[in-house]
């Protein structure tokens, strides 16, 4: 019989910082909602950009967005967009790159990234919407 170090371990000491840190399937789902949520926003949009917004000035584009169906659907498009890009740039940051400060670096400036654009959008919508023509 060996006297191991490690068999004198408890288990939770054995494999703290190797397991599961339990946020996987939290993200998981979120991507997989933004998804389902962007997949019908997408074909409103594209109908919309082809139909409306390609054949008319700005003058029409921001009374398009005078109806609060159509400001109310572009934010969620756009939440449900960078929500989703944040989540999937993360996952690519986490898988390939290794070094732990490029990560956290990359990681904190997808997050700012994506939140000052998402902010930025909504307010340019509510702007649209509440700026009378």
């Amino acid at each position: 019989m060996s006297n191991k170090p490690s068999q004198y371990r408890t288990d939770a000491k054995r494999v703290q910082g190797l397991g599961s840190a339990h946020s996987g399937t939290h993200h998981f789902w979120v991507q997989r909602m933004s998804a389902i949520a962007i997949a019908p926003l997408s074909v409103w949009f594209m109908a919309k950009l082809l139909t409306v917004l390609t054949a008319s000035n700005a003058g029409a584009v921001a009374h398009w967005f005078q109806s609060p169906v159509n400001a109310l659907l572009m934010a969620l498009f756009s939440v449900a967009m960078f929500v989703h890009a944040r989540l999937g740039l993360q996952v690519i940051i986490e898988d390939y790159v290794h070094c732990e400060t490029k990560k956290i670096a990359l990681l904190m400036l997808n997050s700012t990234a994506n939140l000052v654009l998402g902010v930025a959008s909504l307010f340019a919508i509510a702007h649209l919407h509440l700026t009378s023509i």
